[in-house]
């Protein structure tokens, strides 16, 4: 089963945060990562509004914690740390209904 990242940012430091997403973007593709949605347009329906939202897929739930966990991409969270509030879920995808 495939699973998603779904993050909902305030970016308070764009240069620093900048860097994070420069860093963690190989973190995320090495694990099978691919970004849905990253920072697109949106309409906040329900909740705390965050202007930047991600949603990025991997081929399972284990690779997306793997990848969370993973060495690199705590290196490139270093830099999102101060520099934005997120949110960030891990949610196995439900298969499509035959």
């Amino acid at each position: 089963m495939t699973a998603l990242w779904i993050a909902h940012v305030d970016v308070h430091d764009a240069d620093a945060y900048g860097k994070y997403a420069k860093a963690a973007g190989p973190a995320i593709a090495a694990h099978g990562g691919v970004f849905l949605a990253r920072g697109g347009r949106y309409q906040q329906m329900e909740g705390k509004d965050r202007p930047r939202n991600v949603v990025a897929r991997f081929p399972s739930f284990d690779d997306a914690v793997a990848c969370y966990n993973s060495a690199e991409y705590q290196a490139a969270l270093e830099f999102a740390k101060g520099a934005s509030d997120r949110d960030l879920v891990i949610v196995e995808e439900t298969p499509p209904s035959e």
